[in-house]
């Protein structure tokens, strides 16, 4: 099933079990993808620029629980929290760390990187073999740690 018939779907799940707050989260999904398309000049997105829109949007929501969080408003880092757990659910299965240490180790190898100067390019290569099942803050950190 594409991400775009599956969007349809989980939406008309929601509407239909009266799930409010999941329905207002994929709506919000909904729009940031129609806003990607018209960005890009595209009827369609790719299923890897889909999944770069559900992280920009899981990003935006952990950096308002963030903010949430030191501003004493719980009660709203608790919605955040829902609607990352909503959007997480259209993200590919994430690497495990020894999976991503693999991959990166792979990578260094390839690129012939030795030193911390030459972390640019091997989380550039990184991220695009991931393809969405790592963030850039855990690939940074492994990359770091493994060109030190």
């Amino acid at each position: 099933m594409s991400w775009q018939a599956r969007l349809s779907q989980e939406l008309k799940t929601a509407m239909l079990a009266r799930e409010a707050d999941r329905l207002s989260t994929l709506r919000l999904l909904k729009t940031a993808v129609s806003y990607a398309q018209l960005e890009r000049k595209a009827d369609e997105l790719s299923e890897f620029q889909f999944v770069a829109v559900v992280q920009k949007e899981v990003k935006k929501r952990r950096d308002a629980i963030e903010q949430y969080e030191k501003g004493g408003r719980p009660e709203l880092a608790e919605k955040e929290k829902r609607e990352i757990q909503v959007l997480e659910s259209f993200l590919p299965e994430p690497l495990s760390a020894a999976e991503l240490e693999q991959l990166i180790k792979a990578t260094i190898q390839e690129l012939g990187a030795t030193s911390k100067e030459e972390m640019g390019p091997v989380i550039k290569a990184v991220q695009a073999k991931a393809a969405g099942r790592a963030d850039g803050r855990s690939i940074s950190a492994v990359v770091g740690r493994l060109l030190s």
